[in-house]
């Protein structure tokens, strides 16, 4: 999704976050603050945390109906809610290639990624973010 994430390292997601009382949202978007006890009507983009803690996960083994595009021939993938502490958001994403349900825990540290998520009929790569486990070093920023 264009202006959802960047794509140079190191990957964030893109939020947007309330001018008047600090609250951000995701997918970005522009309007009205998403907080009822707030009157601001100026949402602006802001990178989002690159690691959460794994709130929730499950696995899918289904390829998701049109419009939505899988890659052919499907292959099972696992999908992740996170949250990111310092947003107040828990944001659901599809988990790195390879790494499946039996792989993850509730509060488990993940990071932002890159992944091709199909290649379309022209050949050109259609990227997604992912959640991937967390190298060892390093912190949430």
């Amino acid at each position: 999704m264009d202006g959802w994430f960047t794509t140079e390292e190191p990957y964030t997601l893109i939020g947007a976050r309330c001018s008047a009382c600090g609250t951000y949202v995701f997918p970005p978007r522009s309007g009205a603050c998403p907080n009822p006890g707030c009157d601001g009507t100026d949402l602006e983009p802001a990178e989002l945390s690159r690691r959460g803690r794994i709130w929730s996960y499950t696995e899918n083994h289904y390829a998701p109906p049109a419009p939505y595009v899988a890659a052919d021939p499907f292959e099972p993938y696992a999908l992740a809610a996170v949250e990111l502490e310092a947003e107040g958001l828990v944001i659901l994403g599809q988990v790195a290639k390879g790494v499946m349900a039996a792989d993850l825990e509730i509060g488990m540290e993940v990071e932002v990624d890159l992944q091709v998520l199909f290649t379309d009929d022209d050949g050109v790569e259609k990227w997604v973010w992912t959640w991937a486990p967390a190298a060892p070093s390093g912190g949430a920023r």
